[in-house]
């Protein structure tokens, strides 16, 4: 059994708290928040206990911290909750600078302890399928492929949408990490990256809540297009954007020397899956693994915990999450300096699960 604390009591808290009772071998025994009030109502929903953030880290009941921060606190918090002896599993990104997660990195190295990262939506029923279809050859040899995350911004629903629009924010940094996650778990590691980037609004208007006709400064680039060298071959071609109003393309499409394989939207759990080959009607494919009926938020962390049990790597790994954060940093620099960028980082493919695995176990 793991024991957990929550450090950041917000709204997706609630998400990994209802998730969590599908894992046996998770606990979450307390949480907290810069703002206490927001702790102690999370903790009156939840049934545990609340805590300043300081007395959470440093409690001895607790095995891991699971960093529900914003993206500006993620390796400050991840790095402390090391250094006192604890695992540490956080929201995405990893940190906001390769150089803030190699801190993380070499703390967790030095206390013995473990970190993960999410997405974890990538071990979800479908993305584990199209995983599956791709190393069994059912495309053939990948050849490359598309990513779209083309939203209109986020002003439009959140009501304190200030940090999507500075550094740490924007589309690369915010999703980015769902689509580069899936990537890499379908076609393995990035070898170089060539981006173009552009701010279209120096502005935007907060749509919803008490701000709602309050304008906020854009400090960052908002619309890109990148194109993804991977190691084994394949180029995929990116493009992310908080400028756009609406579209019509597949998430993720793999393109390969016998098929087309169309992946469902890494920001969730289960499908569709479709396979596309020459002269043969489109074919929807029935999802081969489990956790895909709804939002299973906290896999990563069971599957963390799973693989601190029985003494395995874990497939949520910092790795990945460095690899990952590595080619944000690559999209966004490469955009800014007008050159491509070579990533120097290294991770394996995660390894995929076994078809339907038990609910509430993982191989």
């Amino acid at each position: 059994m793991l024991h957990i604390g929550i450090v950041g009591s917000g709204f997706i808290s609630g998400a990994y708290w209802r998730a969590s009772h599908d894992f046996p071998n998770l606990r979450i025994v307390s949480c907290s928040d810069v703002n206490p009030a927001a702790a102690e109502e999370k903790a009156r929903d939840f049934g545990i206990e609340a805590q300043s953030v300081e007395q959470l880290l440093t409690n001895p009941k607790i095995d891991l911290v699971l960093n529900l921060t914003i993206p500006q606190s993620h390796a400050p918090i991840s790095l402390r909750a090391l250094q006192v002896g604890k695992h540490v599993y956080s929201e995405k990104p990893l940190a906001l600078s390769t150089k803030e997660a190699l801190d993380l990195l070499s703390s967790a190295k030095a206390e013995g302890k473990r970190v993960g990262v999410a997405p974890d939506t990538f071990l979800g029923g479908g993305q584990q399928t199209a995983r599956r279809l791709i190393d069994r050859g059912d495309i053939g040899i990948p050849i490359g492929g598309t990513a779209f995350i083309l939203l209109p911004g986020h002003e439009h629903w959140h009501p304190n949408p200030d940090f999507f629009y500075q550094p740490g924010g924007g589309p690369v940094f915010d999703m980015g990490p769902y689509y580069l996650t899936a990537l890499v778990n379908l076609l393995g590691p990035v070898r170089r990256v060539t981006s173009i980037g552009k701010r279209t609004f120096n502005e935007r208007e907060i749509q919803s809540g008490s701000r709602k006709g309050e304008r906020i400064p854009v400090a960052i680039l908002t619309h890109f297009n990148a194109l993804l060298e991977f190691f084994d071959g394949p180029v995929v071609s990116l493009h992310a954007s908080f400028d756009v109003q609406g579209h019509t393309h597949w998430p993720i499409e793999i393109y390969g020397t016998g098929g087309t394989l169309q992946v469902p939207d890494p920001n969730t759990f289960g499908g569709p899956v479709r396979l596309l080959r020459r002269a043969k009607p489109a074919m929807d494919v029935p999802l081969t693994h489990g956790f895909s009926d709804r939002d299973y938020r906290i896999l990563g962390v069971a599957e963390m915990a799973k693989a601190i049990d029985l003494g395995r790597p874990h497939r949520v790994s910092a790795d990945l999450g460095f690899h990952v954060l590595e080619v944000m940093e690559a999209i966004v620099e490469g955009a800014t300096k007008e050159m491509p960028i070579e990533i120097t980082s290294r991770c394996n493919r995660p390894e995929a699960l076994p078809p339907q695995p038990r609910l509430g176990s993982l191989a």
